[in-house]
């Protein structure tokens, strides 16, 4: 069928000429997805969209077990970046009270309590620009202390230089997280303060320093649907996928430039969900912040649209989380299994 719809065959070769790989099989890996592609995607029916996504996933992963992991801010407010989504900026009207870094035996204490309760990774965020080399030699003793455990690590600092990166490596860290936020094209409207090639500057010494990349954005920023396309075409397109993909669902803070911000639909952002399992069929995609305002059926669509990872706790970093004995419900009303699994 060629008349253009999206059962129609694709085109043998892409824009450059050069062989299209096969996305019709549920393996494939590829790293040439476009605007375009993805949009096509989200304007599949819904029905036949979850079945591609759960085709996608059923190919990598076991649709029936999620992956745990718990994040802890270690360095809370204060932040000199103006992010229009984060209560942590100082910019803000409202922003959250400026706190020193943790001791590394409190985020110790932390991280044992997390494995207790479940979790397979511990993720420490800071609010920072980028790190100072004094605090960075804190948060690598950090790391160290969460492997002890037994724990795999991620941290989210900021901005990184090579030589951090290549110290964080050596420390042990197994991730890091950066996220993407949202388009190119939209990413001025949410960030004026660090730019979208500073996001990929930073990516790309992470993955030279040998680290898993976490990698995803946020949506519910005002953004359009093609932005919601671009973003997933963006990490999709990257020359290795990241291991782990968070999506975001904005949580609207008072005293934030998108605390008025619109409301997603549940089934779009369960679109997104399966796009990026779709067009990276190999990482996990975490359901991140925004779990608190989902009901328990939004979140299963989002498991069955491919999502195998979710934070567990009663917080996101300074945003509430659904508590884990809620989590906890849900997944064993769907039979679903905790697991303790490598990206790498």
């Amino acid at each position: 069928m060629a008349d253009g719809s999206p059962f129609s065959a694709p085109s043998p070769v892409n824009r450059n000429g050069a062989p299209r790989h096969d996305a019709s099989r549920p393996d494939a890996l590829r790293h040439d997805w476009t605007r375009e592609d993805v949009q096509a995607l989200l304007d599949l029916p819904f029905p036949e969209l979850l079945y591609r996504a759960q085709t996608a996933h059923r190919a990598h992963f076991d649709p029936a077990e999620v992956q745990i992991s718990t994040l802890l801010s270690i360095k809370t407010g204060g932040c000199p970046e103006d992010c229009a989504y984060c209560p942590q900026s100082s910019r803000h009207e409202q922003s959250v009270k400026a706190e020193r870094l943790m001791a590394v035996d409190r985020v110790l204490i932390e991280a044992k309590r997390a494995k207790d309760a479940g979790a397979a990774r511990f993720c420490m965020g800071a609010a920072w620009r980028s790190p100072k080399d004094h605090d960075l030699e804190t948060v690598c003793a950090m790391i160290e202390g969460v492997k002890g455990l037994g724990l795999e690590t991620c941290v989210t600092l900021g901005m990184l230089d090579t030589r951090q990166a290549h110290r964080l490596r050596d420390a042990g860290l197994d991730y890091y997280n950066h996220n993407i936020d949202t388009s190119p094209e939209y990413y001025g409207e949410i960030i004026s303060t660090r730019t979208w090639q500073d996001r990929l500057d930073t990516l790309e010494n992470v993955r030279d320093a040998g680290i898993n990349v976490c990698c995803g954005g946020i949506v519910g920023m005002g953004e359009g649907e093609g932005d919601r396309a671009g973003m997933i075409a963006t990490l999709a397109s990257m020359p290795k996928h990241p291991e782990s993909v968070p999506i975001n669902l904005l949580v609207r803070v008072a005293g934030t430039p998108l605390s008025d911000a619109e409301e997603v639909d549940p089934i779009d952002f369960v679109r997104i969900i399966a796009a990026a399992r779709i067009t990276m069929p190999a990482s996990h995609v975490r359901l991140a912040a925004g779990r608190e305002n989902m009901n328990d059926e939004t979140q299963t669509l989002c498991f069955l649209a491919g999502a195998n990872s979710i934070f567990y706790g009663e917080r996101l970093l300074t945003t509430p989380n659904p508590a884990a004995t809620r989590d906890r419900k849900l997944l064993d009303r769907l039979g679903m299994r905790t697991t303790v699994v490598s990206d790498a």
